[in-house]
């Protein structure tokens, strides 16, 4: 009997653990901080396409405190690959389209950890609506890996642009801010040939 009872309480101190971990790490607001380059979400209702964890309602209560408004749709032209959307011309994801509130969307912000886990792009989806949909931001697998993508670089580009420095890439340099070939130049990354 005493070993039912030491089982169970072993049981009950691993869920709380685990409970605690996930709360700590995609629902507390002290470990989240939304990044300065992200604008400012406007006061007015959103939609947001989503197809992982979030279709279900009780994962949606626990995030957004509420079950949302959900209707079927699909977003055409991608696959999902894992904890993202890859292009493919004839693919098709499935999910759920969510009407949310500025405070929900700010909650589904801190959840998808925006500008650090993920960026928030709009869409089309195969309704003929236009939603947010989170998708992950490249990840450098190793040193040596190839340059970020443009969106990964936003808050880079406007580091620059503000005159605050460059961040130091290994294997990568910025131009002159003061190239006048290209206007671009203060936000375009190179990759050292030498």
């Amino acid at each position: 009997m005493i070993w039912i009872k030491r089982g169970l309480a072993l049981g009950l101190l691993v869920v709380l653990g685990v409970a605690m971990w996930l709360w700590m790490t995609m629902l507390s607001p002290w470990f989240y901080e939304r990044p300065a380059h992200i604008a400012p979400i406007e006061q007015r209702s959103h939609q947001v396409f989503v197809y992982g964890t979030l279709r279900f309602a009780p994962v949606r209560w626990v995030v957004m405190h509420t079950g949302g408004e959900a209707q079927a749709d699909a977003l055409k032209g991608f696959t999902k690959n894992g904890l993202d959307l890859s292009p493919a011309p004839q693919g098709t994801v499935q999910g759920l389209l969510l009407t949310v509130t500025p405070q929900q969307l700010s909650r589904l912000d801190r959840y998808e950890r925006l500008g650090v886990r993920y960026r928030r792009e709009e869409v089309e989806l195969e309704s003929g609506e236009v939603a947010w949909v989170y998708r992950r931001l490249a990840e450098q697998a190793s040193a040596n890996a190839a340059a970020p993508n443009e969106q990964a670089l936003v808050g880079y580009k406007r580091m620059v642009l503000a005159g605050s420095g460059a961040p130091d890439l290994p294997g990568y340099h910025w131009p002159a801010a003061n190239d006048a070939t290209d206007p671009r130049a203060k936000t375009r990354l190179f990759k050292e040939t030498s």
